[in-house]
């Protein structure tokens, strides 16, 4: 198992926002986590990164034949371990170039079999349109570019697991395309994901397996394709009919 989360319980002050939550990731599979508005999603890739910690619970990642103890890792060491991170908000450095953007991905990538400028050319194969963009500052592309730049930023840094979260909120549905045939490209190329997204339509065809969170607590686990044999799920959970 890549990722293995054990009963996690996370704390905002005094909220207990997650609730026991386990959950696994297998080597290069899709994983999504589905669920309303403020049940958890965020937190959970959150503490699995090392931006927040649980206060009880395990998470274990596999790096070198090894299951390595991250529960407590900070984030910079959980980068150089090869565990990558698109927030929702993309934290893009607006004043930097493009391609200034993604040195910082180049710069921390730890050893590894590409070089940078094999890595630059595989993001550019990806997001064709960043190649185009490489002196233009990150506050000058649409929001759908920063998003691009966001997951390439990743992708440069030859992560083995990636935990995104909502990649194609408030993005066009064009775009929205274009950033599906790229993660369906990382993970043929053995890169593993765990999915934090709104589209669940998108989530259930990109993953294998599927997670539904409510209140801090997974509620359902199941195969993708499953799920539209039981709409009655995804109706109670995330509303969708």
């Amino acid at each position: 198992m890549l990722l293995s989360v054990q009963d996690i319980h996370a704390y905002y002050g005094k909220s207990h926002i997650l609730q026991g939550v386990s959950l696994e990731v297998e080597q290069g599979e899709i994983v999504a986590l589905l669920g309303r508005n403020g049940v958890g999603k965020s937190t959970t890739l959150k503490n699995i990164i090392g931006l927040n910690f649980p206060r009880r619970g395990q998470i274990y990642f596999r790096c070198r034949g090894e299951d390595v103890n991250i529960t407590r890792m900070p984030t910079y060491k959980t980068a150089k371990i090869g565990i990558g991170y698109v927030p929702e908000d993309r934290r893009i450095f607006t004043h930097l170039t493009v391609l200034e953007n993604l040195r910082t991905g180049l710069d921390i990538a730890s050893k590894d079999r590409l070089s940078k400028e094999q890595r630059l050319e595989r993001v550019f194969g990806s997001f064709p349109v960043l190649g185009k963009r490489l002196d233009q500052q990150g506050r000058t592309l649409s929001g759908g570019e920063q998003q691009m730049l966001a997951i390439a930023r990743v992708i440069v840094t030859s992560p083995r697991l990636v935990l995104m979260d909502e990649p194609s909120e408030g993005i066009a549905p064009i775009l929205v395309e274009e950033i599906k045939t790229a993660i369906k490209a990382m993970c043929e190329e053995g890169i593993s994901m765990l999915l934090v997204e709104q589209n669940s339509s998108m989530a259930l065809e990109l993953s294998r397996r599927a997670y539904i969170m409510e209140k801090g607590v997974i509620r359902y686990e199941g195969e993708s394709e499953s799920f539209s044999k039981h709409p009655d799920l995804l109706n109670r959970y995330l509303g969708v009919v």
